[in-house]
């Protein structure tokens, strides 16, 4: 991929919070920056990447060509790397997955879209998979204020779940694996979310404006109605005969839940989160 192509592409990403157009438009995408094996200079790359639990997965295709490209390179040389997410920037751990769990990974790539087995075939070469596990530290939000941030946090649940909303209509009879690591790596984020909002900002919020009270109660409940959907949401892709015909039911009610209470927040709290201090 030219470079000049890469910097555009970069350039949409941080100007769109992780949005972008041409081949990219409703995918997931990172921008991977790693150091340079010799230069020890940073190089950021565009990047599809695949969910997995707690960590995210990348495969060194490079379109297809018959060398490992330079990002690989790079981070089998430093694996200490910086992910962008859109929403947040955060240091990860880089490890090149080998033997079974490489090929196991590799194949639920494939089953969701047969392109990866198309660059391997071209490449010549066994593909290597990736794993970028999230380095543990403070939050690094890619926002001028907290309303804005926890404006691009919703989005970004936005679009995932249209995603997922569009894979899981056009899937085949059954739930393919990757689908289903996506519908469950979507659960345990937005579980962790609110149950960070709940420990955390809301406390802070009731504390500080008491008149907030009724709000931080409401939203509190919706947390609770839509860690029920996220649990009845589980369950069906968790399921060993799991149907799509069964699973978008599920997605929609949680969606329309999930919309209602994202809207109700930003109109209550964007306000607060982003109001002058004295």
């Amino acid at each position: 991929m030219p470079n000049d192509f890469n910097q555009w592409v970069i350039d949409e990403f941080r100007a769109n919070d992780g949005r972008v157009g041409g081949p990219f438009e409703g995918g997931r995408l990172i921008l991977l920056t790693t150091v340079g094996a010799r230069s020890k200079a940073p190089h950021t790359t565009p990047l599809g990447y695949l969910p997995d639990g707690e960590r995210i997965l990348v495969v060194a295709s490079a379109g297809g060509a018959p060398k490992h490209p330079d990002w690989f390179h790079n981070l089998v040389a430093n694996p200490r790397v910086t992910v962008e997410d859109g929403v947040f920037t955060y240091e990860a751990e880089a490890t090149v997955l080998e033997g079974a769990e490489r090929d196991r990974l590799f194949a639920r790539a494939v089953e969701a879209d047969p392109g990866w087995a198309e660059y391997q075939e071209r490449a010549g070469r066994v593909l290597p998979v990736v794993a970028l596990r999230e380095i543990p530290g403070p939050p690094r939000p890619n926002a001028a204020s907290w309303g804005e941030a926890l404006k691009a946090v919703h989005d970004a649940f936005r679009r995932e779940l249209d995603l997922i909303r569009r894979e899981i209509a056009e899937s085949g009879p059954g739930l393919g694996a990757q689908l289903r690591v996506n519908c469950l790596t979507f659960c345990g984020g937005l579980h962790g979310h609110h149950v960070t909002e709940d420990t955390g900002m809301l406390p802070a919020l009731a504390e500080r404006r008491p008149e907030l009270a009724p709000v931080v109660d409401r939203l509190r409940r919706e947390h609770e109605r839509i860690a029920v959907l996220v649990e009845d949401l589980r369950t069906v892709v968790s399921a060993a005969d799991a149907d799509p015909a069964r699973v978008l039911p599920e997605v929609e009610r949680l969606t329309a839940e999930l919309e209602d209470h994202l809207a109700y927040e930003e109109e209550w709290l964007i306000p607060v989160l982003d109001a002058p201090t004295a």
